[in-house]
């Protein structure tokens, strides 16, 4: 199967914060951990795309600002409406908090079913229905 991204690296502030927040999303997506060392955790997807949660080499006191220039979110999938409200129910409970839950799930226009979370330090997830054999 080929991919279109090899990988994804993520500065965090926290790395056992992270791996928490993140590891619980992504072991839910079904990324498993890769590599693991006190700088920092991949995780990898059945496609071979991993993505590496690593902690900032210098901290410039400056928190992440997903409106400021740069990625604003990433958007992963799930292959199934059920798992995406089990996701939405759970999410709270692992350091991620809902956005735009007033147009839940359906915030990305009536043809977009996804689940929007943001973490501690403000990097925000979409989580995508998108079923096998179908288009974006």
């Amino acid at each position: 199967m080929s991919r279109a991204v090899h990988h994804l690296d993520v500065w965090v502030q926290d790395v056992a914060v992270a791996r928490g927040e993140w590891g619980w999303l992504l072991g839910e997506l079904g990324w498993t951990v890769d590599f693991e060392d006190p700088t920092g955790i991949a995780w990898q997807h059945d496609d071979g795309t991993y993505l590496f949660l690593q902690g900032v080499p210098e901290d410039t006191g400056e928190p992440y600002d997903r409106m400021r220039p740069g990625v604003n979110h990433l958007a992963l999938t799930i292959e199934d409406r059920g798992a995406l409200d089990r996701l939405r129910a759970e999410s709270s409970e692992h350091g991620w908090h809902e956005m735009f839950a007033d147009r839940y799930p359906h915030a990305g226009g009536d043809d977009h079913t996804a689940l929007y979370v943001e973490n501690s330090e403000g990097f925000e997830i979409e989580v995508v229905v998108v079923e096998p054999g179908v288009g974006p």
